[in-house]
C-alpha cells in the first residue's frame, strides 16, 4: 500500500549547508518531521554541487512522518550573477546595466538548467535565460 501524502513544502537551502536553524528547523519541526534526517539527506545529496548555491527543494511528507526530497537546479539568477561576476542585479533594469555575459555563457546556463525549464530545445531555454538576464539588467554580448 502506498504512503498517504499529507503535503508538500518548498524550501531554498544552500547546497551542503542544511542545518536545524531557521528556515529549515521551524518549517520541518511544525510538521513533525525529523530535522536531522533531512539535514543529513540533503547535505549528502548536494555535496557534489557548488557549496552555498541556493537549491530549491520540494519536500513531500507522508502520514507516517517520513518524507522524500526533490532537488532542483539553482535559480537562473544565481548562475547569471556568477557569470557576470556580480553581487546583485541592477537597481533599475532596462535603464542601468549591472554587468554583461556572453552568448556562450547563456548557452552554458541554459544547458545546466534544461531539466527544470519549460523548454523543448536549447534555443527556447536560452530565450528563457535571456529574459532573466534582461530583468536583472545584465546585457548580452557577442
Amino acid at each position: 500500500m502506498a504512503k498517504k501524502v499529507i503535503g508538500q513544502l518548498k524550501l531554498q537551502v544552500p547546497a551542503g549547508k542544511a542545518n536545524p536553524s531557521p528556515p529549515v528547523g521551524p518549517a520541518l519541526g511544525q510538521r513533525g518531521l525529523n530535522i536531522m534526517q533531512f539535514c543529513k539527506d540533503f547535505n549528502a545529496r548536494t555535496q557534489e554541487m557548488e557549496p552555498g548555491a541556493p537549491i530549491p527543494t520540494i519536500i513531500t511528507y507522508y502520514q507516517d512522518k517520513s518524507f522524500s526530497l526533490e532537488l532542483k537546479t539553482a535559480p537562473a539568477s544565481f548562475y547569471l550573477k556568477k557569470a557576470a561576476k556580480l553581487q546583485s542585479g541592477s537597481k533599475a533594469p532596462g535603464r542601468d546595466v549591472a554587468g554583461s555575459v556572453t552568448v556562450a555563457q547563456i548557452k552554458e546556463i541554459a544547458e545546466a538548467k534544461m531539466k527544470d525549464l519549460n523548454a523543448n530545445d536549447i534555443d527556447a531555454a536560452m530565450q528563457i535565460i535571456l529574459g532573466s538576464a534582461r530583468s536583472m539588467g545584465i546585457e548580452v554580448k557577442g
